[in-house]
């Protein structure tokens, strides 16, 4: 029995030395990021008959387990996946709300300098100081404009540098997990170590995308990114790649190729990365439903004060006695319109199209999709309300949007043919003065006073004055009265006292021109109408500086909604609204999380106080099992010597 107590005890000896290295070990990785907690499974060897009895012979360590609960590290999971969306939209959208609250309101100020400057010079029109600082404003709001384009360019920029860094560190994480893989379908056992560095990378990756993985026999584990992009299957990783927007640039997309990394032989498809969840799918949806939004809003009230001081200088009449030209940029000049129509790339027709604002007031939708399915039907779709209305083709333009219409420039369209608008695009950066000399500031304006027994359908808008030294100019006590046969398309003058100057004489519609100056003539009466003109530049009118100053009051954009500065303030309101519901929702994803860590932390964490308790248990064991050692060879030196 001597022999047998030695084994027994080594047996015990071995076990106990086993036990106290996984406890060690749990002891000692306490603090480390994703290790889950081992626990050796201990067994009695097999007993033996002696004399008639059974008895045991020792034991041993059978397994050392892995404690690891898949319903817990799934929820673990998703709450990473939440949290880091949560986080990424707030941190964004925080950044943009500092900015519009900050160096933003810097283009609000402008345009109110603006209005204050037309104010002070509508008390002294003549004043060639006030003018020049009128300009001024005019610049420091354009220059305000343009640092505010800037600067959300830059975060658009960066977001897509952000999204294009994280796919990169997808690619190096599912090479990373494909060659753990690779090694848990050569070992023999699990390997605790490998495993925990396995699931320490899909959780990372789950900061990035929702996570779908699958378990394999091998140990080995398969990964989908949200849901529909298989990233991982066993020790073959897929790849993704990045590349421009369809079909817009700026809108950088993510392609999955569903190969080898490597192989080059796979078909590349879409990914939808707002679908994807994570830091990814947050990223996307504060480009395309938070930032993109927001600079077009900023291109739409650049175009907003560009129509609509042009408007009122065209209308107008400067020092010189000239009709006045643009303050600001056309707002369909190439800088100011570059951007507007992307073709999607699938497109089998040739067509170019481009967009021309009539009437920037009127725009109320930042996108559309435009769809041809035949030549009858051209299917203008708002995006954000899902309005969608048909255009007419006229000649090679495509009418009935909201503000503006469709040139056919070239090409001509295919079924299906698909074309994204963004009307406004491009706005803000083309935003500058083309102005040069204060005299140039319309401050008067020409009186055209309609007959008494006119019909009221006729509009006419002064064109041009090309001469105002002309024989006959109309000005203050030499007023000229037209009267436009419409029927005929001809039209006779009279001189203040009633006198004809001369014969009928034809026009061609809609513009006549005449004594110096032009005009065009809108018009669905058939009769006879008169209009008097008087194109005097009087000293001290400012009739024109009152009418731009009163811009500030004026209801003129979205569809009569806003005034011009509203266009900004609505979007400061939305940014900030978007930031408080992103605190909100980082708060509450923050304690779902929060709940799934302790969940696996009760499970697969180490507890130090029952770490130490075991620590002193097998530690225990250990020096029990060494004395039977001790008492086994002491009792066989007892026998040995009373043998001798």
């Amino acid at each position: 029995m001597a022999v047998d107590l030695l084994n027994i005890a080594r047996t015990g000896v071995q076990a106990a030395q086993s036990q106290l290295a996984v406890t060690s070990n749990n002891i000692t990785n306490a603090n480390t990021e994703g290790y889950h907690r081992q626990v050796a499974s201990q067994s009695s060897l097999d007993a033996q008959s002696f004399g008639g009895n059974f008895y045991g012979t020792g034991t041993y360590v059978n397994d050392v387990k892995r404690i690891y609960n898949d319903y817990a590290v799934k929820e673990l999971r998703i709450g990473q996946t939440a949290v880091s969306a949560a986080q990424t939209r707030y941190t964004k959208a925080s950044e943009l709300d500092q900015l519009y609250s900050s160096a933003g309101q810097a283009t609000v100020q402008g345009l109110n300098d603006l209005y204050a400057s037309l104010n002070s010079l509508a008390d002294s029109p003549d004043d060639l100081g006030l003018r020049t600082n009128v300009l001024s404003q005019a610049e420091q709001l354009a220059s305000s404009m343009s640092q505010m384009h800037t600067s959300l360019d830059g975060q658009m920029q960066q977001t897509n540098d952000e999204i294009v860094a994280i796919t990169e560190r997808v690619n190096a994480i599912s090479s990373e997990i494909a060659n753990i893989n690779n090694e848990l379908m050569k070992s023999t056992g699990d390997n605790a170590q490998l495993l925990d560095a396995q699931d320490n990378l899909i959780k990372e990756l789950s900061e990035y995308a929702q996570v779908n993985v699958v378990e394999l026999d091998t140990g080995a584990k398969s990964v989908m990114l949200g849901g529909s992009v298989m990233l991982v299957s066993g020790e073959v990783a897929m790849s993704l790649s990045t590349t421009l927007g369809d079909p817009f640039p700026g809108d950088i997309n993510i392609l999955a190729t569903n190969d080898n990394k490597g192989s080059g032989d796979g078909s590349r498809i879409n990914v939808d990365i707002a679908s994807l969840g994570g830091t990814l799918g947050a990223l996307a949806d504060f480009r395309d439903d938070v930032l993109t939004p927001a600079a077009l809003e900023l291109d739409k009230m650049a175009l907003g004060i560009s129509d609509a001081f042009n408007s009122l200088q065209t209308q107008g009449i400067d020092l010189s006695g000239a009709l006045g030209q643009n303050l600001f940029t056309d707002i369909n000049a190439s800088t100011m319109a570059f951007g507007r129509v992307g073709a999607l790339s699938d497109n089998t027709g040739t067509a170019s199209l481009s967009v021309n604002i009539h009437d920037a007031s009127a725009l109320t939708g930042t996108e559309y999709k435009l769809v041809f399915t035949s030549s009858a039907s051209y299917a203008l779709t708002d995006t954000n309300t899902g309005e969608t209305s048909s255009l007419t083709l006229n000649g090679n333009t495509l009418e009935g949007a909201n503000g503006f219409s469709l040139d056919i420039d070239s090409g001509v369209l295919a079924s299906n043919d698909t074309f994204m608008l963004r009307p406004t695009a491009g706005a803000a950066s083309g935003f500058d003065v083309v102005m040069s000399s204060p005299a140039a500031i319309a401050s008067g304006r020409p009186k055209v006073t309609p007959d008494e027994g006119n019909s009221g359908n006729t509009t006419l808008t002064l064109s041009s004055i090309d001469d105002t030294n002309a024989i006959g100019f109309p000005v203050t006590g030499s007023e000229l009265t037209f009267s436009i046969d419409l029927s005929a398309n001809t039209f006779e003058v009279f001189d203040v006292d009633g006198v004809s100057l001369g014969a009928a004489a034809s026009y061609t519609p809609p513009s006549i021109s005449a004594y110096g100056f032009s005009f065009d003539i809108d018009s669905s009466a058939t009769g006879t109408e008169r209009f008097t003109f008087d194109l005097s530049q009087s000293a001290g009118d400012n009739t024109n500086l009152v009418q731009m100053a009163a811009l500030s009051e004026l209801r003129l954009m979205n569809g009569g909604q806003d005034t011009l500065t509203d266009v900004y303030e609505n979007t400061k309101l939305a940014i900030g609204s978007e930031t408080k519901t992103a605190e909100v929702g980082v708060t509450a994803a923050d304690a779902v999380y929060a709940q799934a860590y302790d969940r696996v932390q009760s499970t697969s964490g180490v507890n130090l106080d029952e770490e130490a308790a075991n620590l002193m248990r097998y530690q225990q064991a250990y020096s029990a099992s060494a004395k039977i050692m001790t008492v086994a060879t002491e009792i066989f030196d007892t026998l040995y010597n009373s043998l001798r």
